[in-house]
């Protein structure tokens, strides 16, 4: 017996759960599951992503406390993950005292050891509040224009956008007072000391999958950067210890706490569960020494590989803990082809899509396109409505309602003695072996084509020996039987390699097979002169009606919550109500915009973690950015020919981060990072001083 850890990425604690987040959480689940049903005791731990900048933002918008704002969130995440079977051993918080604790030691074990430097950033200090303050904290004159009662980051009046340092006669929005300059101590995680180790990591007992090894092997090329692991006040998060008593309070930053959150959600359980026969030993799976003993595994989504495949190896390994045993990445979801949109009711919140349409069905359809690849995954509607109904309806679940009648009807639901067709039953228990290997490789879609051979031969067995021919002659009483009773046999098989996805139903076949368990071992006792339950319909079909109102209702519901989201920027510009036809016609044939348009274009500082190439693009660069949000962004630009990518690493420079995803031959680009000058002749990068804080809006 394995003993394993799982986890999955910490949902943020900002906004609900949808259906590109529950690709994530029902893979991980699905695998726990399939593990567990194949004898190994498995631990599966999450919790909420509960920090930083945008939460307390959020908090003071809705007019309640951090804590009260993330409770109220984590109560939401619990209720969609119940409501789509995920079910963790514990959930918990990163604002948790396991959390600071960890993250306290980890730290210092770090700076004991010499893995943590410091560097001065010069920004404009309130002298009254004793904080440091962020652009949207500062108003003075413009130093291009004058016109007074400006933001520190952009004029409104001529559009110059500055750093608040350039500010005239700068005001604190919070007291009032003028500003002084002051130094801030930032401090960083020193990564290239940790280069080699990484390389060695990256590539060594299969820890990665293939395609992520490479894309490693780019950012060592480009060069490790020292890793900002700081932030001042106002922040919502732990305070960073040991710091001088003369300085402001410092922050960790999220990213430095997040995955900590793994070891303190399961610590949280291992206190739950002491002097239980359950009990869990917390050194055992994360103790440096224990590492080939236990195992632990991340499952996590593409766009944050850089954090959990350098980042946190790194710091366990300069910490002194045990590493991962893998890191398992997955795509994105699209829908119908296309990324989520809100406009479209392609958005879909997973409190939504369960008011309308089972969430097992999702589930299985999801577990069919999933791969050990890290590959998008597209849920095509019409797709997914005829999958399910064919193969969970019309396959599946038909096998036992065109055979259980006959039992019940006829033998009061008593199997065979003896099974009538071995062979054709050996084969699909032996196929058991084949699906079990497939759960563990992350193969779900290998596994559920397994299946659906199987369900395929049944059913053509079925079709063959006609029971409800055979039931009409004399004599044939014993081959009734044992036809359905073989049928019945299969269809127990499909539900045991169907419950790591299908637990619900499962579950309810149970109660029809009148058996207790539906692990992997047993299989291989069949049901011979068992006795059956009468058969309840398990699964409906779905009608395209319910996907319809689903999609109507996702629009509605995210119009609710959401902010009315940005118009398209035309080539034309609708006349004003009373605008003479000269007028109206001028504004069409130019490519002018209104002001209001203009203000919707949002711009964030943004740090370059990583530039690279693009293989296949003679035009591409591939950015991997840092705009002070959750996770980072991806970034395609078309200036290859005007730069190296290893001039724009750990640069700052501006991102438009409210551009509509696109989706191109080489991934999905989040946003756009500015440049100035001709295509043809020559674009230049538009970069930042140093001292510009990151994910601080420009504009």
């Amino acid at each position: 017996m394995r003993e394993i850890l799982v986890t999955s990425a910490l949902p943020y604690a900002n906004g609900y759960i949808h259906l590109g987040h529950l690709v994530e959480y029902i893979q991980t689940d699905i695998w726990v599951r399939a593990m567990k049903a194949q004898g190994h005791q498995v631990t599966y731990v999450c919790a909420d992503d509960a920090h930083g900048t945008a939460i307390m933002l959020k908090a003071e918008a809705n007019g309640v406390t951090p804590e009260e704002q993330i409770a109220s969130v984590k109560a939401s995440h619990e209720a969609d993950f119940s409501k789509f079977l995920i079910n963790f051993d514990n959930y918990h918080s990163t604002h948790s005292e396991e959390n600071k604790e960890f993250s306290e030691l980890i730290y210092r074990r770090l700076s004991s050891a010499g893995h943590i430097s410091t560097k001065d950033v010069e920004q404009l200090f309130d002298p009254e509040k004793q904080l440091f303050l962020a652009d949207r904290f500062v108003k003075g004159t413009c130093p291009e224009c004058d016109s007074p009662d400006q933001y520190g980051d952009n004029c409104e009046v001529c559009g110059t956008t500055y750093n608040a340092t350039e500010l005239k006669n700068p005001q604190s929005t919070l007291s009032g007072s003028t500003p002084v300059l002051k130094t801030s101590k930032h401090y960083f995680f020193n990564l290239p000391e940790f280069e080699q180790f990484l390389k060695d990591w990256t590539r060594s007992d299969n820890r990665l999958q293939t395609s992520v090894a490479n894309k490693l092997q780019e950012w060592f090329e480009a060069g490790l950067a020292t890793w900002d692991i700081s932030r001042d006040a106002p922040y919502f998060g732990f305070q960073i210890p040991d710091t001088p008593s003369d300085e402001p309070d410092k922050y960790f930053y999220v990213w430095l706490d997040a995955p900590v959150g793994y070891m303190a959600s399961f610590k949280n359980l291992c206190d739950k569960r002491a002097g239980t026969e359950q009990a869990l030993d917390f050194d055992r799976y994360w103790a440096q020494e224990n590492e080939h003993k236990t195992e632990v595994y991340h499952f996590i989504g593409k766009d944050i590989v850089y954090f959990h495949a350098l980042f946190w190896p790194a710091m366990l390994a300069g910490s002194e803990y045990r590493t991962p045993t893998g890191v398992f990445a997955h795509g994105f979801l699209m829908v119908n082809g296309e990324k989520m949109s809100k406009s479209r009711g392609t958005f879909i919140k997973a409190e939504t899509y369960a008011e309308h349409l089972h969430p097992e069905y999702l589930r299985y359809y999801f577990a069919s396109k999933l791969s050990d690849k890290v590959e998008d995954i597209n849920l095509d509607l019409e797709d997914f409505m005829q999958k399910v109904n064919s193969d969970l309806v019309g396959k599946v679940v038909n096998i036992a309602s065109r055979s259980a009648g006959f039992l019940v009807k006829k033998y009061d639901g008593m199997l065979s003695e003896v099974c009538a067709e071995p062979e054709l039953l050996e084969d699909i228990t032996k196929t058991g072996d084949e699906i079990a290997a497939a759960y563990e490789n992350r193969e779900f879609s290998r596994a559920m084509r397994l299946i659906m051979q199987c369900a395929d031969k049944a059913n053509e067995y079925i079709d063959e020996k006609k029971p409800w021919s055979l039931a009409k002659q004399e004599g044939t009483e014993q081959e009734v039987q044992d036809v359905c009773s073989v049928a019945i046999n299969i269809f127990r098989q499909l539900m045991v390699y169907l419950a790591p996805v299908l637990p619900e139903l499962t579950n309810n076949a149970k109660a029809f097979l009148n058996i207790d368990s539906l692990d992997f071992a047993s299989r291989n006792q069949w049901l011979l002169g068992h006795k059956i339950n009468k058969f309840k319909p398990l699964m409906q079909r779905i009608e395209e009606k319910d996907i319809e109102a689903m999609v109507e209702d996702s629009k509605a519901s995210l119009a609710q919550v959401d902010a009315p989201a940005p118009t398209a920027i035309t080539n034309s510009k609708p006349a004003a109500k009373n605008a003479a036809p000269e007028a109206n016609a001028d504004a069409e044939q130019t490519d002018y915009i209104g002001i209001d348009d203009f203000a919707k274009v949002e711009m964030k500082v943004a740090h370059v973690l990583a530039c690279n190439h693009v293989e296949g693009a003679d035009k591409l660069l591939q950015f991997t950015l840092d705009v002070g949000e959750d996770k980072p962004r991806n970034v395609f630009s078309g200036i290859r020919k005007f730069y190296e990518p290893e001039q724009l690493v750990n640069k700052k420079v501006v991102c438009v981060t409210n551009l509509a995803p696109r989706k191109m031959k080489f991934g999905i680009s989040e946003g756009m990072v500015l440049s100035t000058g001709e295509p043809k002749t020559g674009l230049t990068v538009v970069t930042l001083p140093d001292t510009c804080v990151v994910g601080d809006v420009l504009a």
